[in-house]
């Protein structure tokens, strides 16, 4: 059963921030200034599994490291904007090029630039150290904070509710 007050069997495509959300909001600097980010193995191997079994799996984050595209995209992830600005430009680029419509999408963030987006989505999701303006416009608020399992929370949770988390594409990576 889900926590998610919302109609998950509407969910075709999950929408990910990265700083805040897939990794902790506390990063250490390399030598270059260059942040270093954690990521959840638990997010990663539900990320995955959504992108085999057919939803739309996107990145829209401000930040850019090599490092991060290449996790993701290692993850089967084909959409991934990096230095958004204005996110609502990326956003408005992902539904042109996917057809989604705002209720097919599932859009996680956990600060003001998130703002715009998660107004629109069908389900905005915020972790649960996300801004105040961020939970006030949320419609789920992970129990999980930022880094430690936001992604694999609602999507394990979504698929659960279509009936493709256990299913034969789960057993591996």
């Amino acid at each position: 059963m889900s926590s998610i007050n919302y109609d998950l069997k509407k969910i075709k495509a999950f929408v990910f921030d990265v700083d805040g959300v897939l990794s902790g909001d506390i990063l250490s600097l390399s030598a270059d200034g260059d942040p270093m980010r954690t990521v959840n193995i638990k997010d990663g191997y539900a990320m995955q599994l959504a992108v085999k079994k057919g939803y739309i799996l996107a990145i829209i984050t401000g930040g850019y490291t090599e490092a991060v595209r290449i996790r993701f995209s290692r993850l089967g992830i084909e959409h991934i904007y990096m230095r958004s600005a204005v996110k609502m430009k990326d956003f408005e680029d992902l539904l042109s090029k996917t057809g989604l419509a705002l209720d097919e999408i599932m859009y996680a963030g956990d600060d003001i630039p998130d703002y715009e987006i998660m107004q629109r989505v069908g389900l905005p999701v915020a972790p649960s150290d996300a801004a105040p303006e961020i939970k006030a416009v949320a419609k789920y608020i992970s129990l999980k904070r930022g880094g430690e399992g936001v992604a694999r929370d609602v999507i394990e949770q979504t698929l659960k509710a279509q009936g493709d988390w256990m299913a034969d594409e789960a057993f591996g990576w």
